[in-house]
C-alpha cells in the first residue's frame, strides 16, 4: 500500500541521520497481522526465506532482465559509477553503534550493500550512473494497533539525466514493483512459521539476520536504477 511521505519522515529512523541530502521517492507499507514490537527480525528472516522457493512473477523478471540488458549496455553499472567511486558511501559516515551491526552483506547478484541492521529498521544502499539509492526498511505500529513494515526508497538522482531517469521509472514501480513486493513480503510474514520454523528469539535473530554465513538472501527492491 502506498504511503504519505510523512509515514517516513515522522518516524525517528536512524537513517535520517544518513541521508539529509537525499529525497524520499516512495514509502509503501505491508501488512503483517498480528505483528508485535519485536518481530521485524521474524519478518526480515521470512522474507529471506520466501525469496529462495518463490519465484518473481514474469511481468517483474521481464522488466528487470530489460533494466540489465539496457544497463550493459550503456554502461550504467561500472564499478567506476559505483560506491566508493562516482559516490562516498555512506557506511564511512555510520556512528561506531551502527557500524558496529555490519558484516558485509551484499544482496547476491546486484552492488546493493548493506548499510545497518538494527533492532527495528535496516538499510541497504547502491549506487550507479542514474542514482544514489537507499532503501530503508522499518517497523512500525499501525493505526490498528499490529506492526507493519515500512518500505521507504530514498535517492539522489545523478543530474538532469538521473532525475529524468527516475521519472520514467516510476510508473513501472507503481505498476509492477511494488505491487509483486507486496504479494510476496504480506505472504512471507502469513507463512513465517513454515518458513523459519526454528525461529530464535527475535534478539538472536536480529544479530544473525544478514550474516553473510546464513543461506537466507533478503532481496529487497531492486533499486539499481
Amino acid at each position: 500500500m502506498r504511503m504519505p511521505i510523512s509515514a517516513h519522515t515522522g518516524q525517528p529512523w536512524r537513517i535520517h541521520e544518513l541521508t539529509r541530502d537525499f529525497r524520499v521517492d516512495d514509502v509503501w507499507g505491508f501488512r503483517t497481522p498480528g505483528a508485535g514490537p519485536g518481530d521485524f527480525p521474524v519478518m526480515l528472516a521470512a522474507m529471506r526465506a520466501a525469496n529462495e522457493v518463490v519465484r518473481q512473477p514474469a511481468a517483474t523478471r521481464f522488466l528487470f532482465a530489460a533494466r540489465w540488458k539496457l544497463g550493459a549496455l550503456l554502461g550504467w553499472d561500472k564499478p567506476e559509477s559505483g560506491l566508493g567511486a562516482r559516490v562516498r558511501s555512506l557506511r564511512e559516515g555510520l556512528p561506531p553503534d551502527m557500524a558496529a551491526t555490519r558484516n558485509g552483506y551484499v544482496v547476491p547478484g546486484t552492488p546493493m550493500a548493506q548499510l545497518y541492521d538494527l533492532d527495528d529498521e535496516a538499510a541497504l544502499e547502491l549506487a550507479n550512473k542514474t542514482v544514489h539509492t537507499v532503501c530503508h526498511l522499518g517497523w512500525v505500529r499501525g493505526a490498528g494497533g499490529d506492526y507493519e513494515l515500512r518500505m521507504a526508497a530514498l535517492v539522489k538522482p545523478n543530474g538532469t539525466f538521473g532525475r529524468l531517469y527516475m521519472a520514467f521509472i516510476k510508473p513501472f514501480r507503481y505498476l509492477v514493483v511494488y505491487p509483486a513486493l507486496t504479494r510476496r513480503w504480506e505472504r512471507a510474514w502469513r507463512d513465517r512459521d513454515s518458513l523459519v520454523p526454528n525461529r530464535l528469539d527475535s534478539k538472536a535473530l536480529n544479530s544473525n539476520a544478514l550474516s553473510p554465513n546464513t543461506d537466507n538472501t533478503a532481496r529487497v527492491p531492486d533499486a539499481r536504477s
